[in-house]
């Protein structure tokens, strides 16, 4: 990952850099790896993290076709 720092930004480079990092998921790995996992215990969370994203997929396409409403919007000011 390579991240160019301009006219001596660091502060922007830096910012740039962890919203790179975020995007890749790197700090929710960094976690992870904090502390051993057993693997019952990451098959457990594996499942989990699909059902949820199995959930998630079926509610936008269940939004797009129009038969659940969708996210409430706030008064544009």
């Amino acid at each position: 990952m390579q991240v160019l720092v301009r006219d001596n930004n660091v502060d922007q480079a830096l910012r740039v850099l962890k919203k790179k990092m975020q995007r890749e998921g790197l700090f929710r790995e960094m976690k992870e790896r904090r502390a051993y996992e057993k693997p019952s215990e990451r098959r457990v969370r594996q499942k989990a993290q699909a059902i949820s994203r199995h959930r998630k997929a079926a509610r936008k396409k269940m939004q797009r076709e129009g038969l659940i409403a969708g996210p409430q919007r706030t008064a544009a000011r």
